[in-house]
């Protein structure tokens, strides 16, 4: 209740209060060269396209722009909804979830649709149509491939799984994109994760550069070396092993461990960042608390 009343009185006494977003009319130097190459060539004199850019509160012709100042509350309440659940699970963290999944879904669909169905389906089988309806610059005389049928088909059958007795359609296309994207990342694993791991382990353990011993080089590629055999040898199964395995498994349970922590720390560091730009955005697009930039200082 203090800090609502603190913030009450600040967005009183603050020039500005907070919490707006404000806009200049800017036009942008690609669209008036087209408008004048447009001239230039006989066309008719297009009108000015405007566009909004965000500017300090004090900087000349500033206009509040309410749309922009919906969108930054909406995302800080949001914000503060998906905080909230560091206290305890309630009904506001529950909506910014649900809201947050719903948005990525339909984002998701809608992009699915035009850059798949559309853009490489539907365009190949009725270019015409696609061309008047939605890709007016598509390039004309395109003939139709018919050979897209067959995808057209298979994503049709997988809706038979929501017919009673026409599920079994379903299995078809299913066993179709499991096998063929099993098939295709087998082949991108191999090369990336297997070829190239034992292509980089291949590497002098003798490092001599410009006719003298490199003794940092040698030192990084016998760790190197040392590392992938060591790891190997913890997942050695098939046969009992012996003393002198069974140290050099327990050399890479080491070099496990401080690859999975430094991995880890990296996931941390990664959420930490998140955590930062979230708290500078309440702190400073939001509350004008902070202004590190000094963009909402008069000039």
């Amino acid at each position: 209740m203090l800090g609502l009343v603190l913030l009450s009185l600040r967005a009183v006494l603050l020039p500005g209060g907070f919490g707006k977003v404000y806009v200049v009319p800017q036009q942008s130097a690609a669209v008036e060269v087209a408008q004048l190459d447009n001239e230039a060539k006989g066309g008719t004199k297009s009108s000015a396209v405007i566009r909004w850019s965000e500017c300090p509160p004090f900087a000349p012709n500033a206009t509040l722009s309410w749309p922009r100042t919906l969108g930054l509350w909406t995302a800080a309440l949001l914000t503060l909804c998906v905080f909230s659940y560091l206290f305890a699970d309630n009904v506001g963290y529950k909506f910014a979830e649900a809201l947050v999944v719903g948005v990525s879904a339909g984002f998701a669909m809608v992009v699915g649709f035009w850059d798949t169905i559309v853009a490489q389906l539907l365009v190949k089988l009725t270019p015409d149509l696609v061309r008047a309806w939605a890709l007016p610059l598509l390039p004309p005389n395109q003939s139709p491939d018919y050979w897209y049928l067959v995808p057209l088909a298979l994503g049709a059958m997988l809706f038979g799984r929501y017919v009673r007795g026409l599920a079994w359609l379903a299995q078809w296309p299913i066993a179709f994109i499991v096998g063929t994207t099993a098939g295709l990342k087998l082949v991108l694993v191999i090369d990336a994760d297997f070829a190239n791991q034992i292509r980089s382990t291949i590497v002098p353990l003798v490092v001599i550069s410009n006719g003298q011993f490199d003794w940092w080089l040698s030192v990084r590629n016998l760790l190197l070396v040392v590392g992938v055999v060591a790891s190997l040898s913890y997942f050695l199964f098939s046969f009992p092993g012996s003393r002198a395995l069974g140290r050099l498994s327990r050399v890479g349970i080491w070099f496990l461990m401080i690859t999975f922590g430094a991995s880890f720390a990296f996931t941390v560091m990664g959420r930490i960042t998140l955590l930062t730009m979230r708290l500078q955005f309440l702190f400073d697009d939001w509350l004008w608390l902070i202004d590190p930039s000094g963009k909402r200082l008069p000039s």
